[in-house]
């Protein structure tokens, strides 16, 4: 069926609940679903005006490319020049450091992509796999 808005407001509110529960500083946080188009998206009191903007190219790179952000990160430091090739493809919306994370189903089917940024990037990858996780779903890094 695909990922509805429940679970990708759920995925929301348990990675702000891991982000509270860890003390990192406010997030910003997007979830793409089929095709790349918005499910939901929110952002914490004291981000930076860039952030939700920040999230989105985390988690639109990944589902673009069908990879975790993280995966997109070690490419760029072994392929600047593809990384920068594949930005440009994006119209310049991808952000390929860890906090893009791809949700599948337990069956392997991609379903969408969350990103999150506020944090250090290993910290917005973290709060992605737990809200991933907590709606039962598989969290796909990269790494």
């Amino acid at each position: 069926m695909g990922l509805t808005l429940a679970q990708s407001k759920d995925i929301i509110k348990h990675a702000l609940e891991e982000q509270k529960k860890q003390g990192f500083k406010p997030m910003a946080v997007v979830v793409l679903g089929a095709g790349g188009a918005i499910k939901a998206s929110e952002s914490q009191d004291g981000t930076s005006q860039i952030r939700p903007k920040v999230a989105h190219g985390k988690a639109y790179g990944a589902y673009s490319v069908g990879m975790g952000s993280r995966a997109l990160f070690e490419r760029a430091k072994a392929e600047p020049f593809f990384i920068q090739a594949l930005n440009s493809l994006c119209d310049g919306a991808l952000v390929p450091v860890p906090g893009g994370v791809l949700i599948r189903s337990k069956d392997g089917e991609l379903l969408g992509a969350v990103g999150i940024t506020g944090d250090i990037s290993d910290n917005d990858e973290a709060c992605c796999v737990a809200g991933i996780e907590a709606v039962g779903l598989v969290a796909d890094t990269g790494g």
